[in-house]
């Protein structure tokens, strides 16, 4: 009885469909392979004026430093200078560089590690919103300091529209 091998040199299926092997960055060997390696790449480059002004910016908008550094050690796998476990062993480090440089820029900072610590109390960010819808809605009122007095909606009819409205 004759037994097939199977063909391990043939294309996998959906592989024509795809970039060539090795053509992508986190597909080839990382450009640093140690913790130490790629910390010495990253501490330089978040202390350059440029990137430490932009880094302090995102701080000031309340983005947690927890994802500030997932998105740094992120798109260092996604250009091939570290690989994902170094990624993720040069976080806890990151978190603190960001800590110590917003610190020294008197920055009030999130780390992104505590729940809530009031459940109550509603967060600026929703207030924001919330008064920005208000003054999208109702533009007029907000800029009159007359007395509002509230119209009764007109109810509008909506003529049907598209490929299978009938004309009349």
């Amino acid at each position: 009885m004759a037994v097939n091998e199977p063909d391990f040199d043939a294309a996998i299926p959906g592989m024509s469909l795809t970039a060539e092997v090795g053509s992508r960055p986190w597909q080839s060997p990382p450009k640093y392979a140690t913790i130490e390696q790629a910390l010495e790449h990253y501490i330089p480059r978040m202390t350059t004026p440029l990137m430490r002004d932009q880094l302090l910016d995102i701080m000031e908008l309340g983005v947690p430093l927890t994802s500030l550094s997932d998105t740094l050690q992120t798109g260092g796998v996604m250009e091939g200078l570290h690989s994902i476990d170094v990624g993720v062993l040069i976080t806890p480090v990151l978190i603190e560089m960001l800590a110590y440089m917003a610190e020294e820029a008197d920055i009030k900072f999130d780390l992104g590690m505590e729940g809530p610590i009031d459940e109550d109390k509603i967060p600026d960010s929703k207030i924001a919103l919330a008064i920005k819808s208000v003054r999208e809605k109702m533009p007029e009122a907000l800029n009159k300091e007359e007395d509002v007095s509230v119209e009764e909606p007109v109810e509008k009819t909506m003529e049907p529209t598209g490929l299978m409205a009938r004309r009349m």
